[in-house]
């Protein structure tokens, strides 16, 4: 397991229903892929710039690998680098936090303290 947790970006509005439902099945794009798509903390400042430049009002969720069991799926993307993959839905009660991910004055998503 190259991770203990893995980091979703989601739009506000789609994670405060899932909140309101106490159901995340994914985004648009995780539903036509049959999977919700996560990155490790070495990976999601790419996945920002690539698939979420310029968004506003989005929010980085932090989620336990642990409590994911065998619906998580690592698997190659982006040049051979592994992927963490969750098939099914995600149970709320992984998740470790959730916070706002905004944009800086440089138009770059600001991570804040996260590491790397």
């Amino acid at each position: 397991m190259p991770a203990d947790i893995i980091y979703k970006i989601c739009p506000r509005t789609l994670w405060t229903a899932a909140e309101r439902t106490g159901r995340f099945a994914g985004a648009p794009v995780d539903e036509a892929d049959g999977y919700i798509h996560f990155s490790t903390a070495g990976q999601v400042r790419e996945t920002a710039a690539r698939h979420f430049a310029g968004q506003h009002d989005l929010v980085l969720v932090a989620v336990g690998v642990a409590a994911l069991g065998e619906a998580l799926k690592w698997e190659p993307s982006r040049g051979g680098a592994l992927f963490p993959h969750l098939y099914g839905d995600l149970p709320l009660s992984a998740v470790l936090w959730v916070r706002p991910l905004p944009l800086g004055t440089d138009g770059r998503h600001d991570f804040g303290d996260l590491a790397p």
